[in-house]
């Protein structure tokens, strides 16, 4: 081999050694995060655009190259020093630049760094418009520490406690794990990566000048430690906080920090206002940062809210209702809590009595008032004539409720519309892996499915549609509530009926999926979007009309396994107490045209009397009754309601949690929580001065018991 090739042999050798940095030139700068506004800036920053370099560098020929390179991966990086310095007469008067400046030769590999040649291992070049540099050697000059990650195959580079990761033909990167588009896409030129240029210099921050009648591009390196720091309070509160100061220094160099220095500087700002705070650093070689600058702004201590109320009158009668006006305040309007004691509508028994007002403001700063009123021996109104006329729509009150079932049934007849209910209810409680529900359906659909994890793992619930037809199948969403994951069934249920209700309001969960020929497709997405961990459980309730015959599986699974590849080794899970069917005509409209609300009457839902629970069949065509009509939805309406009439709902099964809607508002079952059967009441209508027509919307929340009333009676005299 003559001298000439083994001299580029071992220059081709030598250059690997230098690294990549996968930089964007559409990104800005590293920098420390900081309270106010940075001070400090760079007064050389040289616009990034690629277009301009470009129409500098003229597209000159790359230099050929002897010696044939490996096209293909980029090889780690290694420990060993870049190729000394090369002795050049020639090209000597053209690195003439002064100290900290790295000149590249255009169309070429050589570097000059404080007057020395370097030897790049590609020349600079111009591919699809974009100036593409090996970055090796640059970042080597630069004093970056540089490291390779075999198992991800990124090139690794970090300064101070920033990091920077790229692959090979890839036009993104990552800067602190958050991934960056480049101009170009990076790849290897004769086992040299080539990356663009101005994206090293925008992400290094490197000024840089064109000297085109030299042809070189000259980039400003800084060998000065760099030093900026931020502050991890979002409030500085005068004589208050304690400042927390994070800094961020470091050595272009790699040498190490030791010395630091602050300039107004305080761990407790006494008094309010805006103070500068200044960092530098030194290193090793007694070299300076630039100084580092943030404006703090120290704001005056938060004081408590002020505590007010007032009552309409000092002095009532037993019963009679009292009016409080809440005057409370706070300089930010912040206040969070308002924790009233003793507060009540009305008081039965007479004497002198104290109510209580604390109010919280975000801060948790608060105060405390409390008045005292007189209560008279005179009764306006007893406890119960009070409860029917004032008790809010919403809340609840207690009452005698065993006498209820003496009261006049109300008479209804109902008629269904065509509507397949899919009951996904067992197992509840969830042991394994498996399918919950295998069933086919076309036309109106409802699910209801309600279960709890209880296979000691995370999982995930999926609804995949099959559609075994020869044309494609149309399935449309109209209704849809879910509610979880959550560590109470009750509460799962509840929000699943208000979510269920609201979609009734605002058609937003409406929406078309079309499924082809022998497609299977996930539906509900909300089901799978979280895993349900040990004990927490999902509800859901939603509408679906699809014009073609659907297989719907319903499976919970391991949440790290695909569904479409674990679903035919599933299989059926065996069901417990609860209920698991298909059910017909699951939608019952009631109307009833006669006056009610003169005497007290009841209408009774879920109690498989008036209200038989609908009849369906199990998943091996099984006989199967669905206690409680869990998932039959209510239609409602009552068209002729007597004047002033109060109209209530009373549980007759236990505890419930849940709410129903009323002329096309959604109310709580109650505001205040659940209802307890028999003697809890929630207030859902009161009539007016006329007739008129009352609506409700109506399906049972799941974790809740059956069967409920709903309660019609005249309401007391009004006392003026």
């Amino acid at each position: 081999m003559n001298f000439k090739r083994i001299l580029i042999t071992a220059i081709l050798v030598t250059s690997q050694v230098a690294m990549v940095l996968p930089v964007s030139a559409e990104e800005a700068p590293l920098q420390a995060t900081n309270v106010t506004e940075q001070v400090y800036q760079n007064q050389n920053q040289v616009e990034d655009n690629d277009v301009d370099l470009n129409a500098e560098l003229d597209a000159e020929k790359a230099l050929e190259n002897e010696e044939q390179g490996t096209e293909g991966e980029v090889l780690p990086p290694v420990t060993e020093p870049v190729t000394d310095p090369v002795t050049d007469p020639i090209d000597q008067g053209k690195a003439g630049a002064g100290a900290g400046e790295l000149i590249l030769m255009m169309n070429s590999n050589k570097m000059y760094q404080n007057g020395t040649l370097y030897l790049a291992g590609n020349p600079m070049e111009v591919k699809n418009g974009v100036s593409y540099v090996a970055i090796r050697a640059i970042v080597e000059r630069a004093g970056l520490q540089l490291s390779f990650d075999n198992k991800t195959k990124e090139t690794i580079i970090t300064r101070g406690s920033d990091e920077l990761r790229f692959q090979m033909n890839k036009s993104n990167y990552k800067v602190n794990g958050v991934a960056k588009p480049m101009k170009g896409m990076s790849y290897s030129a004769k086992n040299n990566f080539m990356v663009p240029l101005t994206a090293i210099t925008s992400a290094l921050n490197i000024p840089y000048t064109v000297d085109q009648p030299g042809k070189r591009v000259i980039l400003s390196l800084s060998t000065n430690p760099v030093a900026s720091f931020s502050v991890g309070n979002k409030e500085i509160v005068a004589g208050e906080t304690v400042v927390q100061y994070n800094t961020n220094s470091y050595s272009p160099s790699g040498l190490q920090i030791v010395e630091e220095q602050w300039e107004g500087r305080e761990d407790t700002f006494t008094t309010p206002g805006s103070y500068v705070v200044t960092y530098r650093v030194k290193d090793s070689n007694g070299q300076w940062s630039n100084p580092f600058s943030l404006t703090l702004n120290v704001v005056k201590p938060h004081t408590p809210p002020v505590a007010n109320f007032t009552t309409d009158k000092d002095t009532y009668k037993m019963g009679e209702l009292i009016t409080y006006t809440d005057l409370s305040t706070d300089e930010e309007n912040s206040i969070k809590d308002r924790v009233w004691e003793n507060k009540e509508l009305a008081f039965f028994n007479p004497g002198r009595t104290t109510i209580r007002l604390k109010v919280v403001n975000k801060y948790g700063l608060y105060s405390t008032v409390e008045k005292t009123i007189t209560i008279t021996d005179e009764v306006l109104y007893t406890r119960d004539e009070f409860n029917k006329i004032f008790t809010p729509v919403g809340d609840k009150y207690t009452f005698d409720g065993t006498g209820v079932p003496s009261w006049d049934k109300l008479n209804y007849t109902f008629s269904s519309e065509p509507t397949t209910l899919i009951r996904v209810n067992s197992p509840e409680t969830v042991y394994s892996d498996g399918r919950v529900y295998t069933e086919t359906a076309s036309g109106n659909t409802r699910f209801m499915i309600h279960h709890v994890n209880a296979t000691g793992k995370n999982v995930k619930m999926y609804v995949i549609a099959t559609n075994k037809n020869t044309e494609t199948t149309r399935l449309t969403q109209t209704n849809f509530g879910f509610g979880g994951p959550s560590p109470f069934a009750t509460a799962a249920g509840k929000v699943s009926v208000d979510r269920y209700y609201k979609s009734m309001q605002t058609g937003d969960k409406y929406k078309d999926v079309w499924i082809a020929p022998g497609e299977s497709k996930i539906i509900m997405p909300e089901l799978n979007a979280v895993a349900m961990k040990q004990g927490e459980v999902i509800s859901l309730f939603a509408d679906l009309y699809s014009d073609n015959t659907l297989q719907y599986d319903v499976i919970m699974i391991d949440a790290n396994k695909d569904p479409f590849k674990t679903l035919p080794y599933l299989n059926l899970l065996d069901e417990d107490v609860h209920n698991r069917g298909t059910y017909k005509d699951a939608t019952r409209i009631i109307e009833y045209g006669d006056l009610v609300g003169n005497s007290p009457v009841r209408l009774m839902i879920g109690d498989n009397s008036l209200d038989p629970f609908i009849i369906g069949t199990g998943p091996k065509g099984e006989y199967k009754m669905n206690a409680g009509n869990f998932g039959v939805v209510y239609h409602i309406k009552l068209y002729r309601v007597a004047p002033n009439t109060l109209i209530t709902f009373n549980p007759r099964g236990g505890r419930y949690y849940g709410s129903i809607m009323v002329n096309g508002d959604i109310v709580q079952l109650s505001s205040s929580g659940s209802l307890s059967a028999p003697n809890e009441n929630s207030v859902l209508f009161r009539s007016g001065d006329r007739e008129q027509t009352v609506e409700f919307t109506f399906t049972a929340a799941p974790g809740s018991n059956l069967s409920v009333n709903l309660l019609l009676q005249p309401m007391p005299e009004i006392k003026r």
